[in-house]
């Protein structure tokens, strides 16, 4: 019985042993687990790239430069008189033609001032037939010798000061008759009526802005082209009048995208290089024939350009280092060169022009440049 008792306490004893040893194995499997997913071994990385070989070609692409829309015949009304304003005869937006009656300033102190110019006038007419028929008198005096000549000569110039007088006269009757016309204030050009500043009863003073008329049946917009642009279009037509005679027609786009139905011409350049910016201003002329354009308007002019014979490539190969663009070349043996070029933008958004740089023939990372680093062997 106690063989028995022992050979049962060693089984259990053995039991136990063999259960600790699984544990212990288990428990450092576990953790190698845990240390092979904390390890990262290297992985292959292979990254390609699209690449173009330039080539020269000729294309037409738009360029679009920021314009401001203002009338042709945009006229600024401002009071030429002093007094109060009688009357508004207009409404802001409101069509007007030229001649239509605009404002009305109190008249009567320009009225008094006619009248009493006139009145000024037949006094001095009065004055220059008495001193007529005076110097006629005394000519018929001197001949019979019964004056002496030195009267004569008085009477003469006694009417030549009263002939300047009434010549005097006469001027200051057309001030006066001025002065009153400029009570009435009419619109100078077709258009529209702008803002309304004044309003009636105020005092209105010479050289007071009082609206604006925007002549409508044509608009002009400006913009500015850089200085290089400039060079570059003489150098090849000569001048800037070649430049206004052959330059294509150009639509105005407006800031939500869409396009002005009528097509614009430039009519002429400043001839002037702006010293702050380095650009030359642009104006173009377009038709308003349904007034859908107004003054202040913004947007942009868009004129088609023809590319000849230049190495076009994609936006997405060109990397903009503070002012320089570069390029990545790619070696017969992969292997990404950059190279700093010369460019200039189509205007497209899309695509840039090389002018210097590179070469036809050689091949270049045309997409994801960016990414690219000096001396990365490019997959393709």
């Amino acid at each position: 019985m106690q063989k028995i008792h022992y050979l049962c306490t060693q089984i259990s004893y053995l039991s136990i042993q063999t259960h600790m040893k699984v544990k212990h194995f288990s428990i450092l499997l576990a953790a190698a687990a845990v240390l092979a997913s904390c390890i990262k071994l290297p992985e292959e990385q292979h990254t390609s790239f699209e690449t173009l070989t330039l080539s020269r070609q000729t294309v037409t692409a738009p360029m679009s430069w920021s314009a401001a829309i203002r009338g042709k015949g945009d006229v600024s009304i401002v009071s030429r008189s002093t007094g109060t304003l009688d009357a508004i005869c207009v409404k802001d937006g409101q069509r007007v033609k030229k001649g239509d009656v605009l404002f009305l300033i109190d008249s009567r102190r320009a009225e008094n001032a006619l009248v009493h110019a006139k009145a000024d006038l037949q006094t001095a007419i009065a004055n220059r037939e008495n001193a007529k028929l005076e110097a006629e008198s005394n000519k018929e005096l001197a001949d019979k010798g019964i004056i002496s000549d030195y009267l004569l000569r008085k009477s003469l110039n006694n009417l030549q000061s009263a002939e300047a007088q009434v010549a005097q006269a006469m001027a200051a009757v057309r001030d006066a008759e001025l002065q009153l016309d400029y009570c009435t204030i009419k619109s100078p050009v077709n258009g529209l009526v702008g803002n309304v500043l004044p309003r009636v009863g105020d005092v209105i003073s010479e050289g007071m802005m009082l609206t604006r008329v925007a002549g409508v049946s044509e608009m002009e917009a400006s913009f500015s082209i850089t200085e290089s642009q400039v060079h570059a279009m003489v150098s090849e037509l000569g001048s800037l009048n070649e430049v206004v005679k052959i330059a294509p027609p150009l639509t105005f786009r407006f800031k939500d995208g869409s396009e002005y139905k009528h097509k614009g011409r430039i009519t002429s350049l400043s001839g002037m290089v702006d010293q702050q910016t380095g650009s030359v201003t642009c104006y173009v002329t377009f038709p308003n024939p349904e007034s859908e354009l107004f003054s202040g308007m913004q947007g942009s002019v868009v004129m088609p350009v023809e590319w000849e014979n230049v190495m076009l490539v994609p936006l997405t190969a060109i990397v903009r280092i503070q002012d320089k663009a570069l390029v990545y070349k790619v070696g017969a043996d992969s292997l990404a060169t950059s190279a700093i070029v010369e460019i200039d933008e189509l205007g497209d958004g899309v695509r840039a022009a090389i002018l210097s740089g590179a070469e036809v023939g050689e091949t270049i990372v045309a997409k994801g440049a960016a990414n690219v680093h000096e001396g990365q062997q490019v997959l393709f």
